[in-house]
């Protein structure tokens, strides 16, 4: 089946800026629930960067957007020490099983290595196989915000 989408850096200007905001906050919004949708669309706008950390990257297919993902400083206040996260890796589920997932992740990847970082982090509740298939490993299991996590490393020799 040929590839009917694209990857796109997200600019903080964009008209999907709201979309993938309302993705990562309906997702992940109960892990922080000081922050409402105008304090997550801020952040997200902020995290939208020319190149490096931080940048957000979106999956496309023509003008309408199909999933995302995140090269972003800090995504688990409880370990300020890990630095920088893969994050906010979310496909409509009308898409899913196509390999989105997986380019969106290495697209983060390249952009990292372009950065010239050794290594990075992500942590999941679910999705540790997806991670380890792409190379990721296991760090440790963690309970955070009331959700059992895996924090997991990218590294590269």
């Amino acid at each position: 089946m040929p590839q009917d989408w694209t990857l796109e850096r997200l600019p903080p200007d964009s008209p999907h800026l709201d979309t993938v905001t309302r993705w990562t906050h309906d997702t992940w919004g109960h892990l922080n629930p000081a922050l409402d949708f105008a304090d997550r669309l801020a952040e997200t706008r902020d995290e939208c960067g020319e190149a490096g950390v931080p940048s957000v990257f979106v999956a496309m297919s023509g003008e309408t957007p199909l999933g995302t993902a995140s090269l972003i400083v800090d995504d688990m206040s409880s370990r300020p020490e890990l630095t920088p996260w893969l994050a906010s890796v979310f496909v409509l589920p009308e898409w899913r099983g196509r390999g989105i997932a997986s380019a969106l992740v290495r697209r983060v990847e390249c952009e990292a290595r372009e950065a010239g970082l050794e290594r990075f982090y992500l942590y999941t509740p679910d999705q540790q196989a997806l991670y380890r298939r792409l190379g990721w490993r296991d760090v440790e299991s963690v309970d955070y915000r009331g959700e059992t996590v895996t924090i997991m490393v990218r590294e590269w020799p």
